[in-house]
């Protein structure tokens, strides 16, 4: 669990950042976004930061129309409604185990302006087990003395030696029109707050470039809609106070089951890529595997750039993972001693998926690597597949071999849809077309481990739980 409250070392400066307060100032750089806080191991993690020049999106301003692709002629960004303008300035951070010891600090260093105005700091030689604080500091160019703040902080991973219990959350699929708490944003980030996680997996569709209002066909309107989602309260409060690890799959990559080389109006395939990359914090590549105790193992794997074209024949060669990373996967979850082994995939492995759709491993046009994949992983012990971009909560098990898959649901109620209770199967262990997340406990009870699935509607309440021993 993450022992985190929010009480950290005792400097007027931290305790005002805290309280969302400011320090004395020209305050012309503002913390409008929040942090993030990433790709957290056992002695490292990852802080991404941006600066704004208000502390708040735009509450007046020009709305956009639902099937606006550009700003609007006359228009620039910065006169339209819920936007958020990045800034120049420098930052650092402090930060220190909320058990004692020295207060670190960082260099100051500049966000860049090509990048969304965007930086990510690394933190090394943390120690393993331990609860930080921390806070950015923000300043102008010229300027001595930092003109904001904002604090928060996270949990490292204990060592794979050590046994610890863990809690961990899983989401996707989020909007900003399809919110479901006003002005805060989306609900279920107040329940997952109470659950008090290690950390957060959202396995990607984090925004909809291609959905209306507006379609972001072009750079500045994809880095809009980053910028208007995390502008939102109860995604900004939760994300500087626990660790995530950030998928992406194809709305926020280019658009609906996308590939490398397409397009989508002036938005190209590279772009996409490096957008992601500028707007959560990410070491060398989005695939990974993370370790967190004894107990646990998770492997996030990269759905979109390594695929093949989705319409042609199927077969050996046709793929969605890319040689490469399937060698990767397939030798790393079988080298792991973990007592549980966790893929979690932006899209179905198992499924079963809706009809018409051609663009996961659960369908017909990947049926040749689906296949290869699901027996890979029925044949490892303690192996269990998690997926998101799903509109509704399952668990289906396959009747050979027993391997289970946990659909964690979309991030609100008005989200949900594409499937129907009368479309379930013999191997849906559970079915519901509502929003919500999935957590996921791993602990031991009388020395022997065991792992707990829980799916929660948007408030918290659970709705569905699985729990196996190991």
């Amino acid at each position: 669990m993450n022992p985190l409250n929010p009480v950290p070392f005792l400097t007027a400066v931290f305790l005002l950042s805290l309280a969302g307060g400011q320090a004395a100032g020209s305050n012309r750089v503002h913390f409008g976004n929040g942090l993030k806080i990433g790709e957290v191991d056992a002695t490292s993690a990852i802080v991404w930061l941006r600066l704004t020049d208000a502390p708040e999106r735009r509450a007046d301003g020009t709305d956009f129309k639902a099937d606006d692709e550009k700003v609007p002629t006359g228009l620039s960004l910065r006169d339209m409604k819920d936007s958020l303008m990045g800034t120049a300035g420098l930052v650092r951070l402090h930060y220190q185990a909320r058990d004692g010891g020295p207060v670190s600090k960082t260099p100051w260093q500049e966000v860049n302006p090509q990048r969304d105005f965007t930086t990510q700091i690394r933190l090394t030689g943390l120690k393993p087990a331990t609860s930080y604080t921390l806070t950015a500091e923000a300043r102008v160019q010229g300027e001595g003395a930092s003109t904001n703040t904002c604090g928060g902080g996270f949990s490292t991973a204990p060592l794979p030696s050590d046994t610890a219990p863990v809690r961990f959350a899983v989401v996707t699929c989020h909007d900003f029109p399809r919110r479901d708490d006003g002005g805060r944003g989306h609900l279920i980030y107040q329940a997952i707050k109470r659950l008090n996680p290690a950390f957060l997996v959202h396995t990607g569709d984090i925004e909809y470039y291609d959905k209306p209002g507006p379609r972001a066909m072009s750079a500045e309107l994809a880095r809009f809609k980053w910028n208007r989602l995390y502008s939102l309260e109860n995604q900004r409060d939760f994300h500087r106070r626990f660790a995530s690890y950030f998928m992406k799959d194809d709305h926020d990559t280019l658009k609906n089951d996308c590939w490398p080389g397409q397009k989508y109006g002036d938005l190209t395939w590279e772009q996409g890529l490096a957008i992601f990359r500028e707007q959560v914090p990410m070491g060398d590549k989005t695939y990974r595997t993370f370790r967190w105790g004894k107990d646990l193992q998770i492997w996030m794997v990269e759905g979109r750039d390594f695929r093949s074209p989705n319409h042609i024949p199927d077969g050996p060669e046709k793929t969605l993972l890319g040689a490469e990373q399937k060698k990767w996967l397939f030798e790393t979850m079988r080298a792991s001693d973990a007592a549980f082994r966790i893929l979690i995939s932006p899209t179905p492995v198992l499924g079963p998926d809706r009809g018409g759709k051609n663009d996961n491993l659960a369908n017909k046009g990947f049926a040749h690597e689906g296949g290869e994949v699901r027996a890979f992983l029925a044949s490892l012990p303690g192996a269990f597949v998690i997926c998101g971009d799903r509109h509704w909560q399952y668990v289906t098990r396959a009747p050979e071999t027993g391997l289970t898959e946990f659909s964690c649901g979309p991030g609100s109620d008005s989200h949900a849809g594409g499937f129907s209770m009368n479309q379930r199967t013999a191997q849906h262990r559970f079915l519901r077309i509502k929003g919500g997340f999935l957590s996921v406990d791993v602990e031991r009870a009388l020395d022997k481990p065991r792992i707990s699935f829980r799916h929660h509607d948007v408030k918290g309440a659970v709705v569905h739980e699985e729990s196996f021993p190991r």
